[in-house]
């Protein structure tokens, strides 16, 4: 069953990188029908980098054509696309987007979610949610960001959307102190799963950090292994910029994984890969699309065929 969700999940994400620039297959099958010369090679390098995957992968991936042309002269541009699938695949890993888990059946699995504000990080809590529940599985909403104006309002009507629970603190009350009430909650409640959202001020980076900080403190006294995930979701469309906000909040507060959403506008696609070679940090859901099944977890396999247009 999880096999054919993905597969069919998959089509979606096939059907959104096909739209625009961000079908990279077609560019490169083009490219890789031109005789192979310095020339051809700093276009694909140029292509490649343009989809946002990052120039250090751009040039490795270039690289490696350039080395197959050499050992392979007759190569088809099938050899060659079927060369870039499987480095990319092999670049993303395994799929990772099952979550570690509370050693203790009877406690929540903490899962805390990060990123700046409009990254989409309120929808993802709750296509998250709509994804455990389809599982089987109970959740609890834990509304950390306490100062946004109108931030726990939004997360409220997707809890009630979604029929799961929500704990919520009064306005500018500390976003600590409802996490410590929101897993006290979802433990005497026997919730499987605790999902906690958090502010996202990025320009107020040491105040920002320093509060994601008391609140892992803060869970990690109720349980060692809280937060047992923490998620940062990143708008696909950011290319490069996403890339530099994943570093800082990996500096700060160490990732466990990350959610790409509105893979479904413009987003090329490669920041997937770029995710997984700079910061080092798998990619474990994909948001293309407004619906609550829009949320995919990360297939590398599937997503480099999608990718590359195969």
């Amino acid at each position: 069953m999880v096999l054919n969700f993905l597969k069919a999940g998959y089509e979606k994400v096939k059907e959104v990188l096909s739209r625009g620039q961000a079908f990279l297959g077609l560019k490169l099958r083009e490219l890789f029908g031109k005789p192979i010369s310095e020339e051809t090679l700093d276009e694909i390098e140029k292509v490649l980098y343009e989809a946002d995957i990052g120039p250090s992968l751009a040039g490795s991936l270039t690289e490696l054509v350039r080395k197959e042309h050499i050992r392979n002269p007759q190569a088809t541009p099938d050899d060659y696309l079927n060369l870039i699938k499987k480095a990319v695949t092999a670049l993303l890993g395994a799929s990772s987007s099952s979550f570690k888990e509370s050693a203790d059946p009877t406690l929540p699995t903490v899962i805390l979610v990060v990123g700046i504000n409009g990254s989409g990080k309120t929808t993802t809590i709750a296509k998250l949610s709509h994804y455990l529940k389809s599982q089987g599985k109970t959740v609890m909403l834990g509304a950390c960001d306490t100062f946004r104006a109108a931030a726990q309002e939004q997360l409220d009507i997707w809890a009630e959307r979604t029929g799961v629970s929500i704990v919520k603190g009064k306005p500018g009350s500390d976003p600590a102190a409802v996490a410590f009430d929101a897993y006290q909650a979802a433990k005497s409640r026997g919730c499987q799963y605790l999902i906690i959202d958090t502010a996202g001020r990025l320009q107020n980076k040491t105040h920002l950090m320093q509060e994601l900080e008391k609140i892992k403190r803060i869970l990690g006294k109720n349980a060692a292994e809280a937060p047992h995930e923490t998620l940062l979701v990143i708008d696909a469309n950011l290319g490069q910029n996403g890339i530099d906000q994943a570093r800082v909040f990996h500096q700060f507060t160490p990732l466990t994984g990350i959610v790409l959403t509105k893979l479904d506008g413009s987003a090329k696609g490669g920041i997937v890969l770029a995710a997984r070679q700079e910061i080092g940090v798998p990619v474990k859901f994909i948001g293309v699309g407004e619906g609550m099944d829009d949320l995919k977890p990360f297939d590398p396999e599937s997503f480099a065929e999608a990718l590359l247009g195969q």
